[in-house]
């Protein structure tokens, strides 16, 4: 799996003109399921998102952890971060198919709630349209093939 994770002061997406999801502080996270990622991928990647420290402390070090920052997570579903881009037209055939991503995406939602965060989400395979203001920027790609 990857995600690309922005920190953020808020965010929001909207699907045909309506508001489908949204936050304040916390992290904007764009995930991709790869065509062989498994629950054991999804598990590490819920883990690292809700215990990474990258809100600033008193002496403005990146040293808080989000829940106690308060952040909240908007997840949307991103499977063009497996994009294959040797050729000027993207393939995305190491992107997961559906029947194997929307369990993955919704277990990784599910691990966040579990861990107490307010998560709100976009649609999987809905055309949205994403906005944030991002803080600070901060943003991180996390691979777990790397974590």
């Amino acid at each position: 799996m990857r995600a690309v994770l922005t920190r953020v002061r808020s965010a929001s997406v909207e699907i045909e003109g309506k508001t489908a999801g949204q936050i304040g502080v916390g992290f904007l996270v764009l995930l991709g399921v790869h065509q062989e990622d498994t629950e054991a991928e999804a598990l590490k990647i819920a883990d690292k998102i809700c215990g990474l420290r990258i809100f600033e402390d008193e002496n403005g070090k990146m040293n808080v952890k989000p829940a106690d920052a308060g952040a909240e997570l908007l997840i949307i579903s991103q499977f063009t971060l497996f994009a294959d881009c040797k050729s000027r037209r993207p393939g995305f055939s190491k992107a997961a198919r559906p029947e194997t991503a929307i369990p993955l995406y919704e277990k990784v939602i599910s691990e966040c709630r579990a861990r107490g965060f307010h998560v709100e989400t976009g649609v999987f395979a809905a055309d949205m349209q994403v906005a944030s203001i991002n803080d600070g920027p901060v943003t991180i790609l996390l691979d777990t093939k790397e974590l």
